[in-house]
């Protein structure tokens, strides 16, 4: 059977930014009516050439067809005319406006805007009943769930009037159940006769969604697969060039003496909610202990709490044997001076400075430390050497230490903040997400890493909502829901019961 008719033609995209070359002669076709996969590791390229396809880059050669014919997409007003979607990594949505205002944001069609918004409302009603993309058209954006910000960006494609819509990393921000009934409405697009692209780094969800794959790897598009017929194993050694390991080897925890404990701690959000209630947990040298559970239940306070950036209502921290009061102003420097080293979950707004370069991140939080003074200055020569070291070590791409922080992927981004935060040898090291938005080789670099850490005495503690990566880590696995811990169990509790905890329900309780 031949090909079916194709949305969308890359051919021969070429795009340097200085001297990286960033695409290198890609040519792709994506069939109409199909979910493509582009997967590879962080620095491939994937977002250089969609955002070329969105218009946020024009290529320096090749062409772009669509439906056979050839565009010039100069910006992303250009792709939206010529049908073209974008659901960014981040989302572009101004948080103190309503959906419907979001949605008519740059697509306003009359001068007079209440006649405008009822014309939104009436459009995104239908667009909501087809797609199942239920949103309260006067919600706030600031008030809404990622998930549901998610289906903003969404409808705002589809009211554009988008027949090939392009995601990126869909599900990075996305809870199990959330992830799921976004596959569910990509599938009833793709029937509708949709054209998806899907720009994501986990291999299980493009085996499960996807109808071809491509790859890329160091800028070139290396092959593309009928989903159907390749597999993770084939996939993750096509995208890093080497056989990669699937799972976390690790031995036996030797868990010494508490280096942290947290004792009855509650904490509130600015609304007076109570976030995190009447929580506890310890801490010893030498093992991993990860918290599962859905995003949004107290986990991201909990640990704004223990590293000193938010303020708690009660109870008792002691670190390094040394007790702590959580609820005075807190003071990150100090948790650092005493031992403590934190992997934010949001690297954009807490890890780094986005338009400092490289080297000036590496030392963020730690720049008053000897090494990097010059009398009252700092001194770039050992500045720019110990970033040199650090992205030798840790393996971030581009190797430039003088290059801004916004140039680089979102998975090197992340091993910049993990480089700064692991090589200061810290006694007690706090980790949330560590592998949000990280390709497969990274992520296998990262866990080796944390697993090595523990091996030398570090006492660890992981937050991530990705199940596999708590189970496969963890030497202790505790379960928050509604700000509560509400249960702890082994690393080779299966998924189902963690399942159930993270919905509040306990399946021993249950049974008895």
């Amino acid at each position: 059977m031949g090909m079916a008719e194709p949305a969308i033609e890359l051919i021969g995209i070429d795009k340097r930014f200085g001297a990286v070359r960033a695409n290198r002669d890609i040519s792709l076709t994506v069939e109409k009516g199909t979910i493509h996969g582009i997967i590879g590791e962080n620095g491939a390229g994937k977002s250089t050439l969609m955002s070329i396809i969105y218009g946020f880059y024009q290529a320096d050669s090749g062409e772009i067809r669509v439906g056979g014919n050839r565009v010039e997409i100069t910006d992303p007003n250009a792709a939206i005319a010529a049908g073209i979607g974008m659901v960014h990594q981040h989302f572009m949505l101004v948080d103190n406006f309503t959906v419907v205002e979001n949605v008519m944001l740059g697509a306003e069609q009359s001068g007079l805007l209440n006649s405008g918004i009822a014309r939104v409302r009436s459009e995104l009603k239908r667009l909501e009943r087809e797609h199942a993309l239920d949103v309260d058209p006067d919600a706030l954006i600031e008030d809404l769930p990622v998930g549901l910000q998610q289906r903003v960006e969404i409808l705002k494609a589809l009211y554009r009037g988008a027949d090939i819509l392009i995601l990126d990393e869909p599900t990075g921000v996305l809870t199990p159940a959330e992830a799921d009934h976004l596959f569910n409405v990509l599938r009833q697009l793709r029937e509708e006769g949709k054209t998806i692209i899907l720009i994501t780094h986990k291999l299980r969800e493009v085996m499960a969604i996807t109808d071809h794959v491509s790859v890329m790897r160091q800028g070139e598009m290396v092959a593309t697969r009928k989903t159907s017929e390749t597999s993770v194993a084939e996939l993750a050694e096509l995208m890093v060039g080497r056989r990669v390991l699937l799972t976390v080897e690790k031995g036996e925890a030797k868990p010494a003496e508490t280096r942290l404990t947290v004792d009855n701690l509650t904490v509130k959000d600015s609304r007076g909610v109570t976030m995190v209630n009447d929580v506890s947990l310890q801490l010893r040298a030498g093992e991993i202990v990860g918290i599962a559970g859905v995003a949004g239940n107290g986990q991201s306070q909990l640990l704004e709490a223990i590293t000193g950036i938010r303020r708690a209502v009660s109870g008792r921290i002691t670190l390094n044997g040394e007790a702590l009061d959580p609820t005075k102003p807190g003071d990150p420097r100090e948790m650092r001076r005493r031992g403590m080293a934190h992997v934010p979950e949001d690297r954009h707004h807490m890890g780094l400075v986005l338009p400092f370069e490289q080297n000036e991140n590496a030392i963020l939080g730690y720049q008053d430390d000897k090494a990097f003074a010059k009398g009252p200055l700092l001194d770039l020569d050992a500045m720019r050497a110990d970033a040199r070291e650090k992205i030798a070590a840790y393996d971030i791409r581009p190797a430039d230490c003088r290059l801004k922080t916004a140039n680089f992927s979102g998975g090197n981004q992340q091993k910049i903040v993990l480089a700064r935060e692991m090589e200061r040898d810290p006694d007690v090291l706090i980790i949330g997400q560590p592998t949000r938005g990280v390709d497969v080789g990274a992520i296998e670099f990262i866990h080796k890493r944390i697993v090595a850490m523990r091996d030398a005495g570090k006492a660890i503690l992981v937050v991530s909502v990705e199940l596999d990566e708590i189970r496969a880590l963890s030497d202790r696995i505790l379960v928050m829901f509604a700000g509560r811990i509400v249960g702890e169990r082994g690393p080779d509790a299966s998924e189902g019961e963690l399942g159930l905890l993270m919905a509040g329900i306990d399946e021993r309780e249950a049974a008895e």
